[in-house]
């Protein structure tokens, strides 16, 4: 039991290490991202399993001998940096409160629901339910040509309400070659439905049988569905934001800076693919840029072989292309972009770096939001830090379509409201609400 105790708090001392400095190498990156995502985002679940491992081991004999003891050592100070871990996820609400979102407030009303439901918390596989008054649709077919199927998932209200909902259109991440629906973005997805949000969870074409733009250009087939199919899921084809997260993230940014951009959209060039506004988590937005990694994303073997399936040295320009930092234009939605600060695989450095261009050149608010401690994919766990930052999510895009419909209202009644040149509107970081 001696060495079945040094095993135990070994490992706990190496995830506690893990968790607050990832390793970023090329060889460890990956491993290292799977331990501190588990580490990290389900801490408080990790704590109770070392204590009653590490409990049990020594009430049975495992203090007899001294690798016993070292075990134990580096067990209680494993589990001090697991509870730390649970202390940074914790002040997530600081750090966003600071991040200056437009969010949804209304001081006449004490939005109960909009807090995430605890018991998720306790029991994530709960995220994998609809939760109370959410009505799901899954496998609609979006897209049908000759052999392509492409399917979605629908998050919705079960009750229908006497206007329109906004929408939400869900990316799904995976390195443009793995992922589905099924995985991702549930926990946004059903609390924005308990809000009142219409929410498709979008499937679309991967690599390596898909070639870059394919998957932006069945994304871009979905906008223009959802143009003519919203009503019937009770939608507001008028009002779509998107969001994703990593390569979700990468294809959400895409989306919403390459609105109307005929390559993008053969065969349907005159339908309309934009979108209100654009929430990226984690994402990929420079595929050029040395400096942010040991060498640019677009010069590793994924990108060349399996995604473009085009020589980064021979065909730089297709990936200067493929790069959301490319796409920066003056009438860019608002963005909300969210990224972890200990992210192992897309560095915190590429987020802040497009959040900071995106604000020069953008007239739309742009909110930078960093985790604190929080590792790649940390919102595919329904942890603490994910609750708080899908409240935040919840409560910006809230706002922003709180503030079309009343442009929308005050549109209709101009010609009874007379305007006011020169009018000041409020901004947020550096970008104006409106």
């Amino acid at each position: 039991m001696s060495f079945a105790l040094f095993a135990i708090g070994v490992t706990a001392l190496l995830l506690a290490v893990n968790a607050h400095a990832p390793r970023h190498s090329a060889a460890l990156a990956v491993p290292s991202f799977f331990a501190g995502w588990l580490a990290i985002e389900l801490a408080p679940h990790l704590l109770v399993a070392e204590a009653v491992g590490i409990g049990l081991t020594a009430a049975y004999g495992g203090l007899g001998a001294w690798p016993g003891w070292a075990g134990l050592g580096a067990g209680l100070v494993g589990m001090a940096g697991t509870a730390a871990t649970i202390v940074a996820s914790r002040r997530t609400v600081v750090t966003l409160r600071e991040c200056g979102a437009p969010m949804e407030i209304d001081p006449s009303e004490t939005r109960k629901t909009s807090r995430y439901p605890i018991s998720h918390l306790v029991l994530p596989p709960l995220c994998l339910i609809p939760r109370r008054g959410v009505r799901v649709h899954r496998n609609v077919e979006y897209r049908r040509e000759g052999r392509l199927r492409l399917k979605l998932d629908v998050y919705r209200p079960a009750s229908s309400g006497e206007r329109l909902r906004p929408g939400v259109m869900q990316i799904h991440g995976g390195g443009w070659v793995i992922g589905d629906k099924r995985e991702q973005g549930l926990p946004l997805l059903n609390h924005l439905a308990v809000h009142g949000w219409v929410g498709f969870n979008v499937n679309y074409r991967l690599s390596p049988k898909a070639t870059w733009p394919d998957h932006l250009i069945d994304l871009k087939h979905f906008i223009a569905w959802y143009r003519e199919h919203a009503a019937e899921y009770g939608a507001d084809p008028d009002f779509l934001c998107v969001t994703g997260g990593s390569a979700g993230g990468h294809l959400a940014a895409m989306v919403a800076l390459t609105a109307g951009q005929a390559e993008y959209q053969p065969g349907f060039e005159d339908a309309d693919t934009s979108v209100r506004a654009a929430v990226p988590f984690y994402g990929v937005y420079d595929l050029v840029t040395p400096g942010l990694w040991p060498a640019p994303m677009g010069a590793t073997a994924l990108m060349q072989r399996m995604v473009l399936k085009k020589s980064f040295t021979e065909d730089t320009e297709a990936f200067v292309k493929a790069s959301p930092i490319a796409h920066l234009r003056p009438d860019a939605p608002p963005f909300f972009i969210v990224h972890g600060s200990h992210d192992s695989l897309v560095p915190v450095a590429e987020a802040r770096r497009f959040a900071e261009r995106l604000r020069e050149t953008s007239r739309s608010p742009v909110v930078y939001a960093e985790m604190r401690g929080g590792q790649h994919a940390f919102d595919v766990f329904p942890s603490y830090r994910t609750a708080r930052v899908v409240e935040a999510v919840e409560r910006f895009l809230t706002g922003l379509h709180r503030q079309h419909a009343e442009g929308v209202q005050g549109h209709a009644e101009g010609a009874r409201r007379p305007s006011v040149p020169g009018e000041i509107t409020d901004s947020v970081d550096g970008g104006p609400v409106g």
